[in-house]
């Protein structure tokens, strides 16, 4: 009985003792996880969306797809209505059956052009036979008149059919020469009609291209996400008529404060928590760095250069791929993810991910700071 009074006393000292040895195991506790890890709940999952919209315009005459329904690369989404698509087509192919009808008749044309300049050739090659016949006639004849056997009259007779030989001989070349040039004219003439039987060509496939974007099928493979589209809708070009989220290739982006990321390193693990599955372990690794803080891509950038400046604490967004498990999270929830700080990583620090950006790689001397009066 006579205890009970001291240990009244010395409870205070004990509870006292106690707490204190509490916080200190709580203070070591604290001191190991802020050593070993880093972490945030300014994270926020994110997929790379695509959004689907028409190349041509049209009405919407089917849609195949419903809301939140799974879609695989090149499955068909929607359908626009094809009429006009396939007469411009059938119009372009019979345009480039006329022009390639057109440089065959140049090409027979042609062949044509070619017999009548052998032929040319060969009534000049006649007509110069012609002419040496007459000039030998000319001289023969002349010596017999020297020698008193032949008359005058003969001997004029005999000039008078050189010189007509004469003529017939530059006939017969102007005639070749005009076939050349008729051949030449035909050579052009068909180098245009092959150029036009290629843009013909290409009217062709243009056509059939646009035939083919009235079929618009999905790029990736995802889930069907803001649908807006519906039959018998018109469409233009550039109009938004779905999304597709890719849920099994999502990503984290946490916003680590500036003063967090000094010992963050590419290749960490990490441990991710969603209020979406309370209790669950999530893990993936940092990927990259962001090249600049969020507040860069705000749409109003903040202007700091005014007199009542006060320092706030800035954010890189860190990206993180997680492992296939982590395909359950979908876009835009919000996580909590603890760096793993003494994780095995070979992937630069975000000094030397910054540095790499900068192009001072290792072996290269970095550009010395100019002095700024």
């Amino acid at each position: 009985m006579a205890l009970a009074p001291q240990i009244k006393k010395r409870l205070p000292l004990i509870v006292a003792g106690m707490v204190g040895l509490i916080v200190i195991i709580g203070g070591l506790v604290w001191w190991q996880g802020k050593q070993r890890w880093e972490s945030t709940d300014n994270a926020f999952v994110q997929a790379d969306t695509t959004q689907i919209s028409p190349q041509i315009e049209g009405n919407v005459v089917e849609v195949l797809v419903g809301d939140n329904q799974t879609v695989q690369p090149g499955q068909i989404l929607v359908r626009l209505d094809d009429a006009d698509a396939r007469a411009r087509l059938a119009q372009a192919e019979a345009n480039l059956q006329a022009l390639t009808a057109a440089v065959g008749n140049v090409d027979a044309r042609a062949a044509q052009e070619r017999a009548t300049v052998a032929a040319r050739a060969a009534a000049v090659g006649q007509a110069e036979a012609q002419a040496g016949l007459a000039h030998a006639q000319v001289d023969r004849y002349s010596r017999l008149a020297e020698q008193g056997w032949v008359s005058q009259q003969r001997i004029q007779t005999e000039q008078a059919s050189a010189q007509t030989a004469a003529a017939a001989v530059a006939e017969a070349r102007a005639a070749l020469t005009a076939e050349q040039r008729t051949a030449a004219v035909l050579g052009s003439t068909r180098e245009q009609s092959v150029a036009a039987v290629e843009q013909a060509r290409a009217q062709v496939e243009q056509a059939r291209i646009a035939l083919d974007r009235t079929v618009i099928r999905a790029p990736v493979a995802g889930v069907v996400g803001a649908r807006g589209v519906r039959p018998g809708q018109y469409v233009r070009p550039g109009g938004a008529l779905m999304s597709i989220v890719p849920v099994q290739h999502t990503y984290v982006v946490a916003n680590f404060k500036e003063t967090q990321v000094g010992r963050l390193r590419v290749g960490q693990a990490v441990e991710i928590s969603a209020d979406a599955f309370p209790g669950r372990r999530l893990h993936g690794h940092i990927d990259s760095f962001a090249p600049a803080t969020g507040s860069e891509f705000a749409l109003i950038p903040v202007e700091n250069a005014t007199g009542n400046f006060t320092k706030i604490t800035q954010r890189v967004p860190v990206r993180i791929v997680m492992d296939p498990e982590g395909a359950v999270l979908r876009p835009g929830l919000s996580v909590e993810v603890k760096v793993d700080l003494k994780s095995d990583a070979s992937g630069p620090t975000f000094a030397q991910a910054s540095a790499q950006a900068a192009g001072q790689t290792t072996g290269q001397a970095a550009t010395p700071a100019v002095a700024r009066p």
